[in-house]
């Protein structure tokens, strides 16, 4: 169809597709956009059958998930694991595969001349936090409308509904999850992201 879904790599059910409006990014304006990826990990955790979901702080003030470059040497799901564990100090088990993926729209462009990035977010539940390595972050859990309306400040309409809409997916996903047994399916696509840490250290040591 030459299209690809960058709301939900899981669908919409008839319902939902009456609800909302899919977003599309045509498939010649992401070969444009190759080599300016980034990874973001959406970290989650229930409560008293409550999901609540963990964001941290931009240096300008704004809230977003656990975010940064997809790393040379590493899956997508590797560097959003990096990611979580260094702004956020999370520990927990990290989906191999992307739920969703966004675009933001950067001020000025990127060392590749394009000012667009696409998002690949990873989906992570948190099993116990430790202080982040990078400092004022504050990461903070927020429940589902809280944290929609947290992303949505200090930002223009359309990228915030569109980070809003990543907690839909989300939310979509987990409960998906939370129907079956374990969150581990049987080809193993969870990244542990204990396991992880050395390859933290080891990129720190190669910056």
């Amino acid at each position: 169809m030459g299209v690809v879904n960058v709301t939900s790599r899981y669908g919409w059910s008839r319902e939902a597709k009456e609800r909302k409006a899919a977003e599309f990014i045509p498939l010649t304006r992401l070969r444009r956009m190759r080599g300016s990826e980034q990874v973001a990990a959406v970290c989650y955790r229930v409560r008293d059958r409550e999901t609540e979901f963990l964001l941290v702080r931009t240096r300008g003030g704004r809230w977003i998930f656990p975010k940064g470059s997809a790393e040379a040497g590493l899956t997508h799901a590797q560097a959003a694991a990096l990611e979580a564990f260094e702004e956020a100090g999370v520990h927990g088990r990290m989906e191999e595969s992307a739920f969703a993926r966004y675009v933001r729209r950067s001020s000025r462009a990127n060392r590749s001349g394009q000012a667009e990035l696409v998002v690949h977010a990873h989906l992570c539940e948190v099993t116990w936090l430790e202080s982040p390595l990078e400092m004022e972050r504050e990461p903070t859990w927020f429940p589902l409308q809280k944290a929609k309306k947290r992303l949505r400040e200090k930002r223009g309409r359309d990228f915030g509904n569109d980070l809003a809409r990543v907690l839909d997916c989300a939310v979509e996903r987990i409960q998906r999850i939370h129907r079956g047994p374990t969150v581990i399916d049987a080809r193993g696509n969870i990244v542990f992201i204990d396991e992880l840490q050395h390859v933290a250290k080891r990129i720190r040591r190669l910056r």
